[in-house]
């Protein structure tokens, strides 16, 4: 984007109180997100939902839809943080809908089904201190670093020039019931046999959505459900334990409740309810991997042949099945904005990552963990009588991981050099940089991956065993670990 004028202090053009040194910690590669009121507050927000008229191009007059749609999350920052971005895109002359309390899903459907870029207020699984903004373009079209978010940034750094003349307007709209609608009419429940499911939403906005989306709370008919729910409260202080499924410890509540009551599986969300968590009914952990394999496996059932994407930390599982389930495995890097891009370059029908997002075609390519919860209670409730969760998911549960491994390092690329040096060569190892480092070897891989933020390697292995997988382990986390670093 070309800014007007020669920059801060220029005819028409005001100094910036936000200079580059204070956005670039706020303003990240895929989001806004930082402590309140620390690191941003209300008057950056007004600033960002300025810009983002300007960068997004969105005012009727200049050719756009003419209206943002703005959700948010139950953070106590929330409110004020949603008027002053509400005030800053009308200052500019563009309209706003609030669609109120909303998780991130909910806001992506709202963005396709009324055609419009959207505002999403959430720091998603941070704790409560934190608040942050996903950005859309219309129909849910993803909004980062190379695609506004910089530009975004840039222009509130160098001044916002005087608004025009004329203010747009705030209206409020209820898409909760229209999204629970249009994620049944996705997966139809009503002919499965019944499930007792545990469900824990964090105190997060899993409180809002499963009611309406697996009860009766908007309206729709009842499900063979017995859902019991656990910290439905939408509180953003979390007093019960972060909203960060992803963390072992803050599923412990969830698994032994699932035990105890003898339920036939748990769900958990994070704190925006974009991601979704499974606990079998042993009180296990299922592998965000195997979820995927599933619904790969379900979504080329519907659509013979048809293309899967998954990212590069995904099981090898998960390419296995859904080359014997006919598709085509398409390799990207983590991160969302990859996810989509991928999608829609080959029509993929559905991606998932190994951190809980999983993404739909018939869901405007956005990432659903409600829609990706009704596939694993469809899956379940279709499959015979005594068929539980663990036996259902066996054959996309093929190896042994690691699970992600952080280390902080004085030297990122040097540590990385060091790996690389140790394994280039050997005898049936093939490497790539698709994204950081893969090593593969026909009986387990690794990928070594840099921060975007901090000085960490992220480290996944898997193998066929658990001596394999810990013998790849070990010897990469002393190259990364070793020397002075």
């Amino acid at each position: 984007m070309t800014l007007p004028d020669d920059g801060p202090g220029s005819p028409g053009r005001p100094a910036s109180a936000w200079t580059l040194a204070r956005l670039a910690p706020v303003i990240k590669a895929y989001d806004v997100r930082g402590v309140v009121p620390d690191q941003w507050d209300a008057s950056l927000a007004r600033e960002i939902g300025a810009a983002a008229v300007e960068v997004l191009g969105v005012r009727a007059e200049d050719g756009g839809p003419g209206a943002i749609v703005i959700g948010q999350d139950m953070r106590p920052s929330g409110e004020e943080l949603v008027e002053a971005f509400a005030d800053g895109v009308t200052s500019r002359g563009c309209d706003v809908i609030r669609i109120g309390l909303s998780s991130t899903d909910g806001l992506y459907f709202a963005s396709g089904a009324l055609g419009l870029p959207g505002a999403m207020f959430t720091a998603s699984h941070n704790p409560a201190r934190y608040n942050g903004i996903k950005l859309c373009r219309a129909n849910a079209a993803p909004v980062g670093e190379e695609t506004g978010l910089r530009d975004i940034r840039d222009l509130v750094a160098s001044g916002l020039t005087p608004p025009r003349s004329g203010r747009g307007t705030v209206s409020e709209r209820d898409m909760l019931g229209p999204y629970a609608e249009y994620l049944r009419g996705l997966v139809d429940l009503r002919g499965g046999r019944p499930l007792r499911v545990v469900v824990d939403a964090g105190n997060g906005m899993a409180g809002l959505t499963v009611p309406a989306v697996l009860g009766r709370a908007a309206g729709l008919e009842s499900l063979p459900l017995d859902v019991l729910p656990m910290y439905f409260e939408l509180d953003g202080t979390f007093p019960h334990h972060e909203a960060n499924p992803i963390e072992p410890e803050n599923l412990r509540d969830l698994q032994e409740a699932v035990v105890r009551t003898g339920a036939d599986l748990g769900l958990a969300f994070d704190g925006d309810a974009d991601r979704c968590f499974v606990v079998d009914e042993q009180g296990r952990a299922v592998t965000p991997s195997a979820i995927t394999a599933l619904i790969a496996a379900r979504e080329l059932a519907r659509e013979p042949g048809a293309t899967i994407i998954h990212n590069c930390i995904t099981s090898r599982a998960v390419p296995e099945v859904i080359a014997e389930s006919g598709g085509v495995a398409v390799r990207t890097r983590v991160g969302h904005s990859f996810i989509k891009a991928r999608m829609a370059e080959t029509g993929a029908v559905f991606g998932g990552e190994h951190s809980g997002h999983f993404y739909f075609a018939d869901f405007w390519r956005a990432d659903s963990g409600m829609l990706a919860a009704l596939h694993v209670l469809a899956a379940l409730g279709e499959s015979p009588a005594g068929t539980s969760l663990s036996h259902l998911l066996a054959p996309y549960d093929r190896y042994v991981a690691s699970g992600e491994i952080n280390s902080e390092v004085a030297d990122v690329a040097a540590a990385a050099a060091d790996v690389r040096g140790a394994f280039a060569g050997r005898d049936g190892v093939e490497l790539d940089d698709l994204d950081g480092l893969t090593v593969s070897a026909p009986s387990w891989w690794f990928n070594l991956r840099p921060s975007n933020t901090e000085p960490l390697l992220r480290l996944n292995v898997e193998a066929v065993d658990a001596g394999t997988m810990e013998a790849v382990r070990d010897e990469v986390l002393a190259l990364v670990r070793g020397g002075s670093r």
